[in-house]
C-alpha cells in the first residue's frame, strides 16, 4: 500500500521538533548557569557585558560569550543589542535565580537533568520491563525533586492545604502525632515541625540516604519535635496518629492499596489522611496538556520503574487522577474522599472513615 504523506504536516512536527531541541538544550544551559552562579550573579546587577560579567564571576568570557547567546534567544536572559549587554528582569530572576521562590524551575531544570545524566539505565528499564528502584538514580534527581517540590510546599501547606482540612490545624496546634510517609529529604517534615512546636512530627522514608540527610538538616535546625525513621509506607513502626500525609509519592509505591491499609490501621479513629498527589484528570485525554506531558514523562523513567521495583508492583503513574486514586483508597479501607485543595501543579486530598 502507498503511502501519503502530507508535507505540510512534515513540516510543521519537524518544526515543533526543532522547538523542542531548543528547549531542551536551554534547559541544559539553564542548568549549567545555576551551577555556575551566572544568573545570580546577574540578578540585581543591572546591564553587563560579557567582560563584566566575567570579573564578576571567575568565568571564562569566551564561554560566557555563547551561554549568554544561548540564553538570551531562550528569552532566559535580556540582551540589549544597541548596548551589547545583559541583564536579568525581575521576572526573570523570579524564575532563574531566586532559590527558594515558588517560582524558580531550578530544581525542576536539575530533575530533567539527572534523567539525561542516566540515560542508558533509563533505556534499559524501558526495554527489559523490569523495576528500577529510587536509590538507583542520580544524586542530582534527589536533591532537584526536593529543590522543585519545596518552594510549592512552603507557599501552600501551612497556608492553604492543612486549614483546608477539617479540624486538622487545631490538632496540630494543640499538640499531635503526625507521620510524613516518604517524607525524603525531610523539607515537609521540617516546615510542620517547626510550625506547630507542640506537635511531633515522624518522618518516614525507605531510602535511608535521604533519611541521613534529612536528620542531618533537622540537628542543623536545632529542631527537637521530629524524628525520621527507615521504614517503608506498609511497616512502618507506632499508631495512634492523628494526622499522617504522603506529598507526591503513593503513585511510585508498589503497593499502594497496601501502603493506604497501613495508614488507615496507624490512625486514631479521627485521624485524617491528606494525600497531595500531581495534578491530573481521571483519563489520558484528560491530561493532553504541557503538564501532563512532563508528569507522563517522569512517570515513565522515575516512578513507573519505581513501582515495578517493589513488591506488587501496581504502577499506578504519575497521572492517575482523583477516581483512580480514590479507588486505592476505599479497596484500603478509607469511607470518604474529598479534594480538599489544588494548585495548578497538585490535588490535596483529604482522606478519612
Amino acid at each position: 500500500m502507498t503511502e501519503t504523506i502530507d508535507e505540510a504536516k512534515v513540516e510543521e512536527l519537524a518544526g515543533k521538533l526543532v522547538g523542542d531541541v531548543a528547549s531542551a538544550l536551554s534547559l541544559y544551559m539553564a542548568y549549567i548557569g545555576d551551577q555556575a552562579g551566572v544568573y545570580a550573579a546577574l540578578d540585581g546587577a543591572g546591564p553587563l557585558t560579557v567582560d563584566e560579567l566575567a570579573g564578576k564571576t571567575g568565568l571564562n568570557p569566551k564561554y560566557l560569550h555563547e551561554w549568554l547567546g544561548s540564553n538570551a534567544a531562550a528569552g532566559y536572559v535580556t540582551y540589549d543589542a544597541a548596548e551589547d549587554r545583559f541583564s536579568l528582569t525581575p521576572e526573570q530572576a523570579l524564575v532563574m535565580a531566586r532559590e527558594g521562590q515558588p517560582a524558580c524551575m531550578q530544581g525542576f531544570i536539575q530533575a530533567v537533568v539527572s534523567q539525561y545524566e542516566e540515560n542508558e539505565k533509563s533505556v534499559a528499564t524501558f526495554m527489559s520491563g523490569e523495576g528500577r528502584p529510587w536509590g538507583d538514580h542520580s544524586q542530582c534527581l534527589f536533591c532537584g525533586t526536593d529543590r522543585f517540590f519545596r518552594p510549592g510546599y512552603q507557599a501552600n501547606l501551612l497556608d492553604n492545604w492543612i486549614p483546608a482540612l477539617e479540624g486538622v490545624e487545631e490538632k496540630l496546634k494543640a499538640g499531635a502525632k503526625v507521620a510524613d510517609i516518604g517524607c525524603g529529604l525531610g523539607s515537609s517534615t521540617l516546615l510542620m515541625a517547626k510550625a506547630y512546636p507542640n506537635s511531633t512530627i515522624h518522618g518516614i522514608d525507605y531510602h535511608a540516604p535521604s533519611i541521613e540527610e534529612a536528620r542531618a538538616k533537622a540537628a542543623e535546625a536545632g529542631v527537637t519535635n521530629i524524628e525520621f525513621h527507615v521504614a517503608t509506607a506498609q511497616d512502618f513502626a507506632g499508631e495512634g496518629f492523628d494526622f499522617a500525609c504522603i506529598f507526591d509519592a503513593l503513585h511510585d509505591m508498589g503497593d499502594p492499596v497496601g501502603a493506604a491499609r497501613h495508614v488507615r490501621q496507624t490512625l486514631k479513629d479521627d485521624g485524617t489522611f491528606m494525600l497531595v498527589e500531581p495534578m491530573a484528570g481521571d483519563t489520558m485525554a484528560d491530561n493532553m496538556n504541557p503538564l501532563g506531558q512532563i508528569f507522563y514523562a517522569f512517570s515513565t523513567t522515575v516512578c513507573t520503574p519505581n513501582s515495578l521495583a517493589q513488591d506488587v508492583g501496581l504502577g499506578l503513574g504519575a497521572q492517575a487522577g482523583q477516581k483512580r486514586l480514590t479507588e486505592v483508597l476505599n479497596e484500603a479501607g478509607f469511607g470518604t474522599v474529598r479534594r480538599a485543595a489544588e494548585t495548578p501543579t497538585n490535588m490535596v486530598l483529604e482522606v478519612i472513615g
